[in-house]
């Protein structure tokens, strides 16, 4: 008999150490000139979003006292809080980041793989239009931090793939881009789908894939490429983050094929662009492992364990862990 395999999955830490907590937890809403529209982002954030964004880093904490003896770690992304909205690129955001991935270092070592959330890169906030992508956090999260853009793990039958969503997507990405940055993200982005076609391209067909994706924005772009939709019975569960809570999965399942709103500014076009072809989520079979935190109003944060089988006679078993705060 094969002995199983032991994984835990945890994504959207959102760590803020001291430098991104002197920012204050108005961040988001505080330089919003429209005095109606900060009062209601600042209801909306109290209320049922994150009542204190940069004071949840002892959901890591916890975390890492409660998971079990487990052979890999997989976290999905989103290891800061992206205060400045440059990711990475901002010294505050990589220390935050920094201290993050030492934590899970220090107690997992080399069973730990990491995957790219688009707060390594920085977007342009909702509201404000502040911040965007910058090469620099790119640089310094594969430099310097050791997140790599590709990778992939073989656990006997099972193969654990992760992606990088923003490069996939990148197309929706063009405004929060620097014009003089443009051709390099666009490099990177060719390079990058040239791994994962290589990869689905020369994939046994006894193998059964689980697919890392922080944001599934990035999964119809991945349907459109023939190597992996060739491969698509293969894929037995694709685990996203980014939306932080069931509550906004089912939200985006029932908002599937909205037209895409152009009249509202860049946020509205991204988020609706997204939500429009998100019916072509389902052939990936999409788990959403929600942040450590969950939402304000539902405090259903958590993660999941895994058990695998690694002759794949049988699928895997997921259980989720909710973490309390």
């Amino acid at each position: 008999m094969s002995r199983p395999i032991h994984i835990a999955i945890l994504s959207d830490i959102h760590y803020a150490g001291p430098a991104e907590q002197v920012r204050g937890e108005d961040y988001e809403y505080r330089d919003l000139a429209n005095p109606l529209l900060r009062q209601a982002v600042r209801a909306y954030r109290h209320f049922i979003w994150m009542r204190h964004p940069l004071r949840q880093s002892g959901q890591l904490d916890r975390f890492l006292a409660e998971v079990g003896d487990v052979d890999y770690v997989i976290a999905n992304g989103d290891y800061s809080c992206s205060t400045a909205f440059i990711g990475l690129a901002d010294d505050a955001a990589f220390a935050s980041a920094q201290e993050c991935i030492g934590k899970l270092r220090a107690k997992f070592g080399s069973r730990l793989r990491l995957n790219f959330g688009d707060h390594e890169l920085g977007k342009l906030s909702i509201f404000g239009a502040r911040g965007g992508m910058r090469l620099t956090g790119w640089h310094r999260s594969v430099g310097e931090l050791g997140i790599q853009p590709f990778w992939r793990l073989e656990l006997g039958r099972y193969v654990l793939i992760g992606v990088v969503s923003t490069l996939v997507a990148l197309p929706v990405f063009t405004a929060d881009m620097l014009p003089e940055e443009r051709a390099v993200w666009e490099k990177l982005r060719e390079r990058h789908l040239a791994e994962i076609r290589e990869t689905f391209a020369t994939l046994a067909p006894d193998r059964r894939v689980i697919l890392f994706c922080h944001d599934p924005t990035a999964l119809p772009f991945l349907l459109r490429e023939d190597s992996v939709h060739a491969k698509l019975s293969q894929i037995e569960q694709t685990i996203i983050g980014h939306l932080h809570s069931k509550l906004y999965f089912w939200k985006s399942k029932m908002l599937s094929g909205m037209p895409v709103i152009k009249c509202l500014g860049h946020t509205a076009q991204r988020m609706s662009a997204a939500l429009n072809e998100a019916c072509l989520w389902r052939p990936f079979n999409v788990r959403l492992c929600p942040s450590l935190a969950g939402i304000e109003l539902l405090k259903d944060g958590g993660y999941f364990t895994v058990e695998l089988d690694s002759d794949a006679q049988r699928p895997a078993q997921f259980t989720f862990h909710r973490l309390r705060r």
